[in-house]
């Protein structure tokens, strides 16, 4: 028979990082473990990347590293220090929605709003690559982030809006 052992807190190893989310970096004392999608969200409070699979396949966690898109929930928060992660709380321009936010709000491009801000951090680097030329392209590189509801079109054409199409 297997036994099951289970490690106390004390055991883990715990790293400091140093994050810079957002534009602030923060000195943060994690379990090696810890992905960025668990940092953001029950570290620093930023809850606006979703938990949704847990396993990088909906989108739902998206933020930007560097610019570019990764699912939070698969990269570890120690493999980003010294890197710049940006979120969902960071587009606004404080009462002033970013593009794309007011274009989703316009174009009704979420029903029950689970997946706007991975789709909306997804976009953002799909208009900054460049790659938001028709409804094809859109759907292609946005088709890593599901939304339940359906509304892909709608997304679709907040997303050729925003990018002046």
């Amino acid at each position: 028979m297997s036994q099951i052992i289970d490690k106390a807190p004390s055991d883990v190893p715990q790293i400091d990082a140093d994050l810079r989310v957002n534009g602030a970096t923060h000195r943060l004392r994690l379990d090696t473990r810890v992905t960025l999608l668990d940092a953001l969200r029950d570290h620093l409070g930023l809850t606006g990347a979703k938990k949704g699979c847990d396993q990088g396949a909906c989108g739902a966690c998206t933020v930007l590293l560097d610019g570019k898109r990764v699912v939070s929930c698969l990269a570890l928060a120690a493999q980003c220090e010294e890197r710049e992660v940006t979120t969902v709380e960071a587009l606004s321009q404080g009462e002033q929605p970013h593009p794309l936010q007011d274009a989703f709000a316009r174009h009704d491009a979420f029903q029950c709003g689970y997946c706007t801000p991975g789709q909306i951090m997804s976009a953002v680097a799909l208009i900054a690559e460049g790659r938001a030329g028709s409804d094809e392209d859109i759907a292609e590189f946005m088709s890593g982030n599901i939304c339940r509801c359906g509304a892909y079109p709608n997304i679709r054409a907040a997303v050729r809006d925003a990018a002046g199409g």
